[in-house]
């Protein structure tokens, strides 16, 4: 096992590196996808979905864990059962922050990549195509928001665009599990942190 400081290093430099990098993409509005990638392929993807104007929905960070609210859990629960309407996706670790959701989506090389009960719909970011990552992702917020919607009085959850990361190595992965299981601990240094919390 690395020492303490040195693991709170590789903690803290690998944040700053994804927060940047997811940073500079949220801000921009024209597509991050990659161009002529198939986000339908086997693979691993890194995603993250942030709520609108970073609003804290899903609870809070105490004594570095994360604390869920009832919304919180729900779209926990929302996230664990991707694979009932995408049997073609597998889950690797994921947290539900605050304000946002990290997680990494693995993709089987099967036939059918079908939703079941969830039909993507294009976007201007990505022609959506059924069992890729852009409609894992439209189905999850859909799923999320639904409930916000006959729950309260808030309708707009998410913000537009997602973060996604391709994860091509292995030692890639383990740097962005790494990263995942220790965002609640470094919430406060993390790009997405803000003190917008809701009303």
């Amino acid at each position: 096992m690395c020492p303490l400081k040195t693991r709170q290093a590789f903690v803290y430099n690998i944040n700053l590196f994804f927060a940047k990098d997811m940073s500079q993409s949220f801000g921009k509005r024209k597509s991050i996808r990659l161009k002529e990638f198939n986000y339908s392929s086997a693979g691993f993807y890194f995603v993250t979905i942030c709520t609108d104007d970073k609003i804290h929905l899903f609870g809070k960070i105490i004594d570095n864990e994360v604390r869920l609210n009832t919304a919180g859990r729900i779209a926990q629960e929302c996230w664990s059962e991707i694979p009932v309407h995408y049997p073609r996706v597998k889950l690797d670790v994921f947290t539900i922050m605050p304000n946002h959701v990290h997680g990494i989506l693995i993709i089987e090389n099967h036939a059918n990549t079908r939703a079941q009960d969830i039909v993507p719909l294009q976007s201007q970011y990505q022609k959506t195509l059924s069992g890729s990552i852009g409609a894992i992702v439209r189905g999850y917020k859909i799923g999320v928001s639904k409930w916000f919607q006959q729950n309260t009085q808030i309708k707009d959850v998410w913000q537009k665009n997602y973060y996604e990361h391709v994860i091509r190595k292995e030692e890639s992965l383990l740097k962005i599990q790494e990263y995942i299981l220790n965002n609640p601990a470094s919430w406060e240094k993390d790009g997405f942190f803000c003190e917008n919390y809701l009303e």
